[in-house]
Formats: structure tokens, C-alpha cells, sequence
């Protein structure tokens, strides 16, 4: 996942950009709103989210977020101090989608970044728009909940559909093991690694393509999209 942080602390930014990079994502770091701006090119969908800090030194970043949402559909999650009310519905109101306060839970903030990330995804629809997802040899029907390699359907239980629909709708992301298990059995991470673990050996003996999901240790899993 690709994410832009705007933010104009260098150390905090190292700091946050190595933990983001632990999970998969692609950081680009703004000093400066205009920075920000200038990587945002207009109808460009060069990011997946914009991490924007509201305390910038040369704009102020409810300015900032106003042009951001002028230029891209974007999602961005404001980050400040200001914890009242009044200031998260003026975030809100310019076209942010979500907004954290600090001091946050690193953990918390990489969960409201999947979070809008998901909530765009489903409003532009799969794989551009369409109902099916395809991956060389994989075809993921999603309204019939189908799956078949090279033409072949390929029986899964409803488990194995659901965690592979989530792995395949951003190829080469990955998801943290966390995310994974409260997306697809909507609950906490204890107890509940190793029927992951099996869930995923199953999808790989199945689908016959061991390298389809990749283990990322210590994190989570990715899927490696397939030659078409």
C-alpha cells in the first residue's frame, strides 16, 4: 500500500515511516503542505492514503486537506493534538475520513489506515469497478463466491473464499494477521493464529499454487499475483 505522510517532524516521520514499512506500506514523506500538494497530482491515484499532520509550517493543514480533496478522491486521516469536537467535524466537513488524535496507538492508527483504504476500495468496486477479481490463472467470481484456476472451479469453504477475496483485492499488500483474522472471522488475534495458519495451507493445496500466498514472518500475509 502506498502512503503519503505529511508531516513535518523528520524524526517523527523516520520513526512512523519505519513502523508502516514493517507492515508493507510505501512511504513517501511531505515536509510541507506544498510538498504534499505537489505529490498529489490532480486525478492521480499515485496513493492509497494520505497521512496528514495538521501542524505544518507553511499551510494550515485544514487548508491543506480542502485542496487535497479538490485534486483526489484520496483517502486522508487527519493527525493532530486538537482533540475537541468542534475541530474533528471541521476536519470531517473539508473531506477528511477519518481523524486521529495524538498521542495514538500505533496499532490502532495502522487499523483506521486499512480501514478507509477498505472503505475506498468498495466504493470504486474490485479490480476497477468490476465484480471479479482475476490473477493469471485465478478467477475470483465475487457475487457467486466462485473460484476457478485455469477454467477449473476449485470448492472452498466459505472461510477460505472470504480470506482469499480479502488477500486478492490488493495483490502484493500485506496484511497483517490481525487485520486478517478480524476481517474474515470477526474476532481478536489469541486463539485464533493457527486456524489462519491452516486456512492459508488449505487455499495453497487447493488452488495447487503454493507461492500464490506468501508468508510475510512476523507480519502477515501477501498475495503474489500470478504471471496471466
Amino acid at each position: 500500500m502506498r502512503l503519503l505522510l505529511v508531516e513535518d517532524d523528520n524524526h517523527v516521520a523516520a520513526a512512523l515511516s519505519a513502523v508502516l514499512a514493517r507492515h508493507g506500506f510505501s512511504v513517501t514523506h511531505a515536509r510541507s503542505g506544498e510538498e504534499a500538494l505537489q505529490a498529489l497530482v490532480p486525478d492521480s491515484d499515485a496513493y492509497d492514503v494520505v497521512l496528514l499532520d495538521l501542524g505544518l509550517p507553511d499551510q494550515d493543514g485544514y487548508e491543506v486537506c480542502g485542496k487535497i480533496r479538490k485534486r483526489t478522491s484520496t483517502p486522508v486521516i487527519m493527525v493532530t493534538a486538537r482533540s475537541d469536537v468542534r475541530s474533528r467535524i471541521h476536519g470531517l466537513n473539508l473531506g477528511a475520513d477519518d481523524y486521529v488524535v495524538k498521542p495514538y496507538d500505533t496499532g490502532e492508527l495502522l487499523a483506521r489506515i486499512h480501514a478507509v483504504s477498505r472503505r475506498s476500495l468498495h466504493e470504486d468496486g474490485p479490480a476497477g469497478g468490476g465484480s471479479a477479481l482475476r490473477l493469471g490463472p485465478v478467477h475470483i467470481e465475487l457475487p457467486t463466491r466462485q473460484v476457478s484456476v485455469d477454467g477449473t472451479v476449485v470448492q472452498l469453504t466459505r472461510k477460505e473464499f472470504d480470506l482469499l477475496a480479502l488477500l486478492a483485492q490488493r495483490p502484493g499488500v500485506v496484511f497483517r494477521r490481525e487485520q486478517i483474522i478480524s476481517e474474515v472471522w470477526q474476532t481478536s488475534w489469541e486463539g485464533t493464529g493457527r486456524t489462519l495458519e491452516v486456512h492459508v495451507a488449505s487455499l495453497r493445496a487447493k488452488l495447487r499454487m503454493p507461492a500464490l500466498i506468501e508468508t510475510v514472518r512476523g507480519v502477515g500475509y501477501r498475495l503474489v499475483a500470478p504471471a496471466a
